[in-house]
């Protein structure tokens, strides 16, 4: 594999071109945050842009989120989850495919920051990273952390490392995970309704209904959503037990067939709740079901919005 700054030479040389080749007339990526352990979005609109351009174990960032809506030709940096958040953007008609370039990175996994403050708590002052470890200075110490035991949760079962639907790779194709994916839910499946009802009213009794997991998600992009509307109005804007339910169920069922298990959500929630947990379980029904996986291929169109003539019907009475 290539190291990161390999990587990123790779993704400023191809931003570059596809800048002066017509390809893009803005390149979305990323640059260093302004913190430690992360990453920006950045849009780079000339060559001496492209400099600021990075790859990084915090690449977290779902950069699709920058696409919907937006004019003109654009080139995204993409992970493999990304890349597939982008079919899905282009199959609802968010962005035209011909205005778009995606530049493809081969990701092993990106690193969660929850997981490297509870292995090193001491304060530190700077940081450096390779492609498999992280390592903290502080004062009086030095902290090497292997990147394979921090690595977010979607990505240790990532079966879609490589985008596969990217224009151009800045890297070798990298193999998907081979972990099962819904090897916990077996447990969740085996529970009856009402311990499942128990199960996820626990999961997000923290939820503080701030709504980031929404705004992060790259697949949320309704003019009104159901729980801003008005007229008629669907649920209360409180932390009310039900009310809160009601809203990471809808929004669940609202992405099934669509998510791409990028992790987005989870990242953003400011109360570390795994609210991917209502994504999976419909990921996993849409597979059984249609043997289909979200953003993979720009001919497939997800299930659920098309219908087929030997379609199951039993379940009309």
């Amino acid at each position: 594999m290539p190291s990161l700054e390999e990587t990123t030479q790779k993704i400023r040389e191809t931003a570059k071109k596809a800048l002066a080749d017509g390809k893009a007339e803005v390149v979305i990526g990323y640059k260093k945050g302004t913190y430690p352990l992360s990453t920006a979005p950045f849009f780079a609109r000339t060559p001496e842009d492209c400099d600021q351009l990075i790859w990084s174990n915090f690449a977290r960032i779902n950069l699709a989120n920058y696409l919907p809506g937006r004019p003109g030709k654009v080139a995204v940096v993409a992970k493999g989850c990304d890349a597939r958040s982008i079919v899905g953007q282009v199959a609802e008609n968010q962005f035209h495919k011909d205005n778009l370039y995606v530049i493809g990175v081969p990701c092993t996994g990106m690193v969660d920051n929850n997981l490297i403050a509870a292995k090193e708590q001491r304060p530190y002052r700077d940081y450096s990273e390779t492609l498999d470890t992280i390592t903290l200075k502080g004062a009086d110490f030095s902290t090497e952390i292997k990147k394979e035991e921090v690595l977010r949760r979607n990505c240790r079962t990532c079966a879609n490392r490589t985008p596969k639907t990217a224009d151009e790779l800045v890297g070798p194709e990298v193999p998907g995970a081979q972990a099962d994916d819904f090897a916990d839910l077996k447990e969740l499946h085996s529970k009856s309704p009402e311990e499942r009802m128990e199960y996820f009213k626990d999961l997000i009794k923290d939820c503080l209904r701030c709504y980031a997991c929404r705004n992060a998600c790259p697949l949320c992009y309704c003019p009104v959503c159901f729980v801003d509307e008005t007229r008629p109005q669907w649920l209360g804007k409180s932390t009310d037990p039900m009310d809160t339910l009601t809203f990471h169920l809808l929004r669940g069922l609202h992405c099934a067939g669509r998510c791409t298990s990028c992790g987005a959500c989870e990242t953003a929630c400011p109360v570390n709740i795994k609210v991917r947990e209502f994504n999976r379980i419909t990921e996993e029904t849409v597979m059984d079901e249609w043997g289909y996986e979200a953003g993979l291929s720009w001919e497939q169109k997800p299930p659920l919005t098309v219908f087929q003539p030997d379609d199951e019907a039993s379940f009309i009475k």
